[in-house]
């Protein structure tokens, strides 16, 4: 408990002799020009507040003094209490003069107006649902943490705190109820983060004992002691340890400390146990040099007292898996009490105390992100030292600057803190809302003012995003050099909202393709993309339709699948009469060609554009060679002159299973680099494609590379795919089959 350096009466009126009175009781460590400071800031409180009062009954005056105090006892400098006194007296006009920053400085001007943002703040209880209750605790956290530029403020905030605790007996149930449950769920894991032990445990009780009253005072009367015989206890036990460590030449730091009542109701409620259960109501912890040391102290330990059986965890040699580090044993100690003992060395405890196995992560059960303990680290190691007494000085720019914190967080009008990394915008607040919010945002407002959307925020502002329901996102949003997204969850939103308007106009563009196709062809087949999408592998008919749209995928290619079952209806043979001698069956050749009207009719596929299985096909008669097969799209075909156009016939695909190889030319550009044909190589490869052939061309005046393979393919589907693979290899311009 933090103990006061004076009485103060609570029903004292006069503001300056009550500051009299707590100057007086100064300790010897604020001399000179500190105490005189103190005293001008003392005046100004006076001045500024003078008997104005809280709804506790007590004047502001007692207030800021006893919190003044507080932070004495936590040796904290003269700045700090300044900042403590002058907290709401900044630009008060009742104060009757401005708080300049040259008599104080500009530090604790800015602390001063810190603490005022923070006071604004300080009832926050947003709506939240309960699923979302434990993130917004903790935003709300370590939005405290964010609007403070200098940690001072942030002890101030707690001393506040804990004196406004101290304070509530006269409010009605449900008032003091409500300040409790803000103190359990928000201030004191703030206080335990930082390592203030006194501050977080009386804070803890406090709450406690006006949110579960009965079964505080239960445990409170089992207790075998008040606190303060249970502090004798520990001292009796320390001063104990202290000559028998002497005496075996061992160099120990001794501390203990008395369990508090809400962490001994936590443990029996965690592990539902007793409180006769229990054996560290009383504990001391050991620091000694190295190992060795360690188990020749735990030797002297259960020398002095008896063991407990079943209560010794050796974490020295089997670490926990957060490699926390110690020795934990309960005895017998003075008086027949329970005394747990735990013994580590200095470098065990600044791991469990400043490290990843930090005891506040473990008390609250939750994975912290690493930069968070990384900021937290250095002011707990601060704020230790100045508990020890170790003041090194002011308490320097450099340090504030070092360790600013990487996130900022803001509010939603509803009170709700929204957590973004430090420089985001009010359009990436949008965004951390909701994406329709974000893709709808028109404009913003910050503290009720009018912001341009590229504003960056900083931690405390309230932001209201202004919508309108046909609104759209701009491409400007995701220029660099506006600045008007900082997150990268704000840029992929924007970005997968124009890819889905551009799918949006391929995919129609697609659907009229393909029906005018279907039209052409006379197929009145209703299209089932569904089912044919997987030949092109893709998902979807949907998508099947956006790459026709955009020219990946022959239309013809897919309305002729469409129409695949009235093709099979219309080329299905006749029965006929069987005659007495069997008429001899035609044998399809390896081209699977069908000629319309034509019997036996020798085909053979042209060399020039190489078609593979439903390639769209005409036949060219040829003079003694049979019909040659040719795709639509062949440069010889549409280059034929106008006689020689007389000899195309319609041929088809046959409808049977193709089981065949078949070559087909393949033209890749791409920007020239080592490795490339390597890595073009290895999709013909990853697809089961043998490659029969291959030439390459680099131009190293533009940096390009031209490679033509033959490959050999079963159909489209296979080349179609393989077509998109190679699409997708770093550095590929273009794809496609030479015409």
């Amino acid at each position: 408990m933090v103990k006061p350096v004076y009485t103060l009466n609570r029903d004292q009126r006069d503001a300056a002799a009550a500051a009299r009175y707590w100057l007086d009781a100064l300790p010897e460590r604020y001399p000179g020009e500190d105490r005189e400071r103190l005293a001008q800031a003392c005046e100004i409180l006076g001045r500024c507040r003078g008997n104005q009062e809280l709804d506790t009954g007590e004047t502001q005056v007692r207030h800021l003094l006893c919190t003044a105090d507080i932070l004495v006892q936590l040796r904290l400098d003269a700045d700090t209490l300044i900042a403590a006194l002058l907290k709401g007296c900044l630009g008060r006009p009742e104060g009757g003069e401005e708080l300049p920053a040259a008599r104080f400085g500009p530090g604790i001007a800015g602390m001063v107006a810190d603490l005022d943002r923070i006071d604004q703040l300080a009832n926050l209880d947003a709506a939240i649902a309960t699923k979302d209750r434990h993130e917004h605790e903790e935003n709300l956290r370590r939005l405290l943490l964010g609007i403070a530029k200098d940690v001072r403020v942030v002890l101030v905030v707690l001393a506040a705190r804990l004196h406004l605790m101290r304070s509530i007996d006269g409010l009605d149930d449900g008032r003091r109820r409500g300040i409790a449950e803000d103190t359990r769920r928000v201030y004191a894991p703030l206080a335990n983060r930082l390592g203030i032990w006194q501050i977080k445990w009386e804070l803890e009780d406090l709450a406690m004992r006006y949110l579960e009253p009965e079964v505080y005072q239960r445990i409170a009367k089992r207790l075998d002691g008040r606190r303060a015989e249970r502090e004798s206890f520990i001292d009796a036990a320390i001063t104990t340890l202290q000559e028998r460590f002497a005496e075996a030449g061992i160099d120990a730091d001794i501390s203990g400390r008395p369990k508090h009542i809400y962490s001994i109701w936590h443990k029996m409620q965690h592990k539902d146990l007793d409180l006769e259960q229990i054996f560290d109501l009383r504990a001391v912890r050991v620091l000694v040099g190295d190992i060795a040391s360690c188990y020749a102290a735990l030797g002297i330990v259960h020398g002095l007292w008896k063991h407990i059986p079943g209560e010794f965890d050796d974490y020295i040699a089997t670490p926990k898996g957060n490699l926390y580090q110690s020795l934990h044993t309960a005895v017998v100690g003075p008086e027949d009490k329970p005394l747990e003992v735990q013994i580590r060395t200095w470098d065990m405890h600044r791991h469990a105390e400043l490290g990843v196995a930090a005891h506040w992560a473990y008390k609250e059960n939750k994975h912290q992100d690493a930069a968070f303990q990384r900021w937290l680290a250095p002011v707990r190691d601060w704020l230790e030292r100045k508990h020890e007494g170790e003041d090194d000085g002011d308490f320097g720019e450099g340090f504030a600057s070092a360790f600013e914190p990487a996130h900022i967080y803001v509010l939603t009008p509803q009170s709700k803190v929204i957590e973004l990394p430090m420089g985001a915008t009010v359009l990436d607040f949008a965004y951390a809302i909701h994406s329709e919010v974000g893709n709808r945002c028109r404009g913003a407002k910050v503290d009720g003012g009018i912001v341009p959307l590229n504003r960056p925020l900083v931690s405390g502002q309230t932001v209201e995003i202004l919508t309108r329901k046909n609104a759209a996102p701009s491409r400007d949003w995701l220029s660099p050099h506006q600045n008007y997204l900082k997150t990268a969850k704000a840029r992929n939103r924007v970005r997968q909202w124009f890819k889905r308007q551009d799918f949006d106009r391929d995919r129609n563009l697609g659907r009229t393709l393909l029906e005018k196709e279907l039209q052409r062809l006379r197929i009145e087949e209703k299209p089932r993309l569904e089912h044919i999408c997987h030949r092109y592998n893709f998902p979807t008919g949907e998508e099947l339709l956006a790459a026709i749209g955009r020219g990946k995928v022959s239309v013809g290619q897919v309305a002729r699948q469409v129409g695949e079952p009235r093709i099979k209806e219309y080329h299905q043979p006749v029965a006929k009469p069987t005659p007495s001698t069997p008429a001899k069956q035609r044998v399809p050749d390896r081209t699977e060609v069908v000629v319309a009207g034509v019997g036996d009719l020798m085909t053979r596929m042209a060399q020039c554009c190489k078609p593979i299985p439903y390639d769209e096909i005409m036949g060219f008669v040829t003079r003694g060679h049979g019909v040659t097969i040719h795709r639509r799209d062949c440069a010889n075909v549409l280059g034929l002159p106008e006689p020689e156009q007389a000899r195309l016939i319609e041929v088809h695909w046959a409808d049977q299973g193709i089981e065949a190889a078949y070559p087909v030319d393949l033209l890749v550009i791409a920007g020239d680099r080592k490795g490339l044909l390597r890595d073009v190589s290895s999709v013909f490869s990853d697809q089961g494609i043998d490659v029969v052939g291959v030439n390459t061309v680099s131009d190293r005046t533009k940096d390009l590379a031209t490679m033509r393979f033959t490959v050999e393919v079963k159909d489209v589907s296979q080349l179609d795919q393989v077509l998109v693979k190679l699409r997708q290899v770093p550095d590929v311009l273009e794809v496609k089959r030479p015409s």
